[in-house]
């Protein structure tokens, strides 16, 4: 596991390689931690936020509430995509009824 270093030197870049395609093959977890990445552009990770929203989006309509809250902001803070108060505002309350207690 590369992103957390279990066992082996931890290797955000590597780890992105190995996220992309069970991302793209539809995990949720997956597309949230390589959204997540996307986003922070750091580490050695290029930060691309409209890859980041389409991750996020991906996970988001799979129910994940993590994904859904960062969603939410990409929305909010317009990072990646349009401007949308409301949209955001339905994403933070569909996080906050999982429990998401950012949201």
């Amino acid at each position: 596991l590369r992103a957390g270093g279990d066992g082996v030197p931890q290797d955000l870049p590597e780890s992105a390689r190995y996220l992309r395609p069970s991302a793209d093959q539809g995990n949720a977890g997956s597309q949230f931690q390589l959204g997540f990445l996307l986003r922070s552009g750091d580490h050695g990770v290029p930060q691309d936020l409209g890859e980041a929203a389409r991750y996020f989006r991906q996970s988001s309509v799979q129910g994940d509430a993590t994904a859904q809250y960062f969603f939410g902001i990409a929305h909010h803070l317009i990072e990646g995509l349009p401007a949308n108060p409301a949209e955001a505002a339905r994403l933070f309350r569909l996080a906050a009824d999982q429990q998401m207690p950012e949201a």
